[in-house]
């Protein structure tokens, strides 16, 4: 077994302790089963938290190899509450299918691996604030010069310019700037958070979608470039619908377009039901089944904007009719009619038929944590479907076998890792 030294992100107030792990673990996977779109591609991960190190999978999942480089503290991400003890199940989650290398770019050392490292990359991904790259010798001026092909995203909070391009941006805090949670708070009431690090997720998608069409673009003028994306560009994308403000429209308008009440989750005999009834046909297929059948004949009841204004009376109903079944009886009886499905939780997802028909869940072997069941891929392709995912790596699981692989000798390794410049 090889003794390896793990950092904090195991334990508090910032000890380290000892795991083990085997030399076989610290080579580099092979990637086993189709090649993906973007198979022959190195992806240089940067990046922390989710927005970065997600769009970075998104990546890996089209068949990238992604190299994840950790500062010598690793992703704040590892440090998130989890019920896993080896490991954050945030973290695992976040940054499936990468090779792990724990570099400290502070050293001058360490700037030098990166710089090698980019020689040969095809994408840098980082989500350090605008005025730190420059400061760490790895603004996209410099890495251009080295290697012209390099497209290079940053991520940031707020975008390349203005008076917050340099605040630290998070999930829930654009949400708050830019409208989310009062939109998501009732009319009149408390503003909420939408769980989930939704922007963060969308950030990731735009991530993953803005450098796979500046790669499309690479391959016609042979030139890489910046890509920038940023956590209130995600924001606002999301609320495309909400941020139209008409000349002569009054501050404080409805922007929202929920269904007045009507489409919604509903209480019955036993557990929730989600209902959609905004067409035509869906509405009179509920009122039907539901065996409320005048509320679909009603003239009063006729159109989605009706039923929003006319709620007060139409759902005290809907609540009355709805305590006859469970929300699994109303989910079959409902059956392809109406857009419906009763609230499970989380767990139940992994055997979903459903789920299992698409083959989106995995069983992957972890250093640490063992076996788990997992995501697989997000996205089908028929031709080049991709490889089969791995584990997140553990903290700087590959960082021998990579350089190694980039010509560093034993001898140099050894010298590098008694600078503390790899771990």
């Amino acid at each position: 077994m090889f003794e390896y030294r793990d950092h904090s992100f195991f334990c508090a107030e910032g000890s380290s302790r000892l795991v083990q792990v085997t030399p076989t673990e610290r080579t580099l996977p092979s990637r086993s089963g189709s090649p993906g779109p973007l198979s022959g591609l190195r992806v240089l991960d940067l990046s922390a938290y989710i927005a970065g190190p997600y769009g970075c999978t998104l990546l890996a999942d089209q068949g990238a190899d992604v190299v994840k480089i950790e500062p010598p503290d690793g992703d704040n991400l590892r440090e998130y509450p989890s019920t896993l003890e080896a490991e954050s199940r945030a973290f695992i989650g976040v940054n499936r299918s990468k090779l792990g290398l724990a570099l400290d770019l502070k050293k001058p050392e360490g700037l030098a691996v990166l710089l090698r490292l980019v020689r040969k990359a095809d994408v840098l991904v980082h989500n350090f604030r605008p005025r730190i790259p420059q400061r760490l010798g790895i603004d996209y001026e410099r890495l251009g010069a080295i290697n012209p092909r390099l497209i290079y995203c940053a991520v940031s909070g707020y975008g390349e310019s203005g008076p917050l391009r340099d605040k630290a941006g998070y999930d829930q805090v654009l949400q708050a700037m830019t409208g989310m949670c009062a939109q998501q708070g009732k009319r009149g009431g408390s503003p909420e958070i939408v769980f989930g690090s939704v922007v963060d997720y969308y950030a990731a998608a735009l991530v993953a979608a803005g450098v796979a069409s500046a790669l499309y673009e690479r391959e016609r003028s042979g030139k890489g470039q910046y890509v920038g994306v940023s956590l209130l560009r995600s924001a606002l994308t999301m609320q495309s619908a909400r941020l139209i403000w008409a000349e002569g429209e009054p501050h404080d308008i409805g922007r929202d377009f929920r269904s007045g009440g009507i489409t919604g989750i509903y209480p019955t005999r036993e557990g929730y039901i989600y209902v959609s009834a905004n067409t035509a046909r869906f509405w009179k297929a509920l009122c039907e089944r539901v065996n409320l059948p005048g509320l679909a004949t009603d003239e009063r009841y006729d159109s989605v904007r009706k039923r929003a204004e006319l709620a007060s009376e139409i759902v005290p109903r809907l609540h009355e009719a709805l305590r006859a079944r469970t929300a699994l009886e109303w989910e079959a009886h409902f059956g392809d009619d109406v857009p419906c499905a009763a609230v499970r939780n989380l767990e139940d997802v992994f055997d979903n038929p459903q789920v299992l028909a698409e083959e989106l869940v995995t069983t992957t072997e972890h250093p640490l944590v063992g076996r788990y069941r997992g995501l697989t891929r997000s996205i089908k392709f028929d031709r080049t479907p991709g490889p089969a995912p791995f584990a997140a790596p553990v903290f700087g699981q590959h960082t021998d076998a990579i350089l190694n692989q980039d010509g560093y000798t034993p001898e140099e390794l050894q010298q590098l890792r008694r600078n503390g410049v790899v771990l």
